[in-house]
């Protein structure tokens, strides 16, 4: 029967001296304390597994583990081989389990993310969003593993983009980060967004809207335009009108070609890829948009292709006949009128929504489609092509006298 080891007392372990050669002192159970001949005293545990062969486990070094620490951890390695537990694979295992966490941080998982995300998105979306972490995220959090970054430091980060005054920046930055999180979620890295639970802890963004005049300033606004228009050059002036009777999207007039104009049987149809639902690149809405011009609207492209028709686009740059217009054409023209900051080229849109439900009496639905935005229920794309058509375009004219009738009024 082997000789039981006296257990070690703090003295000993205290006194311990370095020897020439390494030795040991037993203090039981297969743990002993090594002394080098540099003076380094380590806790280790020796123990033969199943097959025989012996195994060494090392506890830490003397002083930063005390005696009492190692017989705790000798008592756990004991705990696990009583269980059936290989104490030094649990431990590969774990340091496994640790070099992966520490792989996963917040910075590596959000670019992986965003490498996936990027497929979906327009290049400069992209870029904005990575730029977003880059410069207010990863500093603070990046080189941590994503599952310790919790709410609070979530809330430290945002906290320091507050304190700059950008409110929208901090909501932006919110929701970047908390796709991050789901991502990580459905990877299987983390189970908890923090996010969410920052909900009533950041200040409330103001809600912006683009700047437009009410269906009651609109007798004003044409007389305003009507006063301007001398300062303004002719393809301006065309612009402007054409803003007011068509209402589509800035860009999607702008950039408008002369190849869409069908002139013979008084055609406007924009391509599904030429607008905003249509240019996703997840899931585009591929559906045509007719625009449904009056004949006042006429009137006008037929002027403005004696102009600019021999050109590739309606309102060409004028620096650069290759290039459309920009919008700030639009914001100067607004601005020598005195409307800078009180109206805005989208807000021809809400202008024209209010005063075609409001003083026409048309129905919500048929100025949505007109507007082009997305139908609410799944038949709404082909009841837009089969029903709405002739409904868009008599509105449209109506909508066209009613503000030649306003412009008639004026002195």
């Amino acid at each position: 029967m082997p000789k039981l080891a006296q257990p070690l007392s703090d003295v000993q372990v205290r006194n311990a001296k370095p020897q020439e050669k390494v030795y040991t002192l037993a203090d039981g159970e297969g743990m002993y304390l090594e002394v080098t001949p540099l003076g380094t005293k380590i806790w280790r545990m020796s123990y033969r597994q199943p097959n025989g062969k012996r195994t060494r486990l090392t506890f830490g070094t003397y002083p930063e583990v005390s005696l009492q620490q190692a017989r705790q951890r000798r008592f756990e390695a004991q705990r696990q081989r009583a269980e059936g537990v290989d104490p030094a694979q649990a431990r590969r295992l774990a340091k496994q389990a640790r070099a992966a966490i520490d792989m996963h941080t917040f910075e590596a998982v959000a670019r992986e993310w965003h490498a996936n995300k990027s497929e979906t998105w327009k290049e400069n979306t992209a870029r904005e969003a990575i730029n977003r972490l880059q410069s207010d995220v990863f500093p603070l959090v990046g080189t941590r593993p994503i599952g310790e970054v919790d709410a609070p430091l979530m809330l430290d980060v945002l906290k320091q983009v507050e304190k700059r005054g950008a409110l929208e920046m901090a909501a932006r930055l919110a929701q970047l980060c908390s796709q991050v999180f789901r991502y990580a979620i459905a990877k299987g890295l983390i189970k908890y967004n923090p996010i969410p639970d920052l909900r009533g802890a950041l200040k409330p963004r103001a809600k912006k809207h683009h700047a437009a005049i009410g269906t009651d300033e609109l007798p004003a606004f044409l007389e305003a335009l009507a006063r301007n228009q001398a300062e303004m050059y002719l393809e301006t002036r065309i612009l402007m009108r054409l803003m007011m009777l068509v209402f589509v999207r800035t860009s999607e007039l702008l950039e408008t070609p002369w190849s869409e104009i069908d002139f013979e049987n008084e055609r406007w149809i924009i391509p599904w890829q030429r607008m905003k639902m249509g240019k996703k690149k997840l899931h585009p809405r591929k559906l045509d948009h007719h625009v449904n011009l009056p004949r006042q609207g006429w009137a006008l492209l037929r002027e403005l292709h004696a102009l600019t028709g021999g050109g590739t686009y309606l309102f060409p740059n004028r620096n650069d006949h290759r290039r459309p217009i920009s919008n700030g054409a639009i914001l100067a023209a607004l601005r020598r009128m005195g409307y800078s900051g009180r109206m805005t080229g989208h807000g021809f849109r809400s202008l024209a929504m209010g005063v075609i439900k409001a003083k026409l009496g048309y129905r919500h639905e048929v100025v949505n489609r007109q507007l082009a935005h997305a139908s609410a229920d799944e038949y709404g794309e082909a009841y837009d092509r089969e029903q709405f058509l002739a409904e868009r375009k008599k509105m449209m004219q109506d909508y066209a006298d009613y503000i030649e009738r306003l412009e008639q009024q004026n002195p």
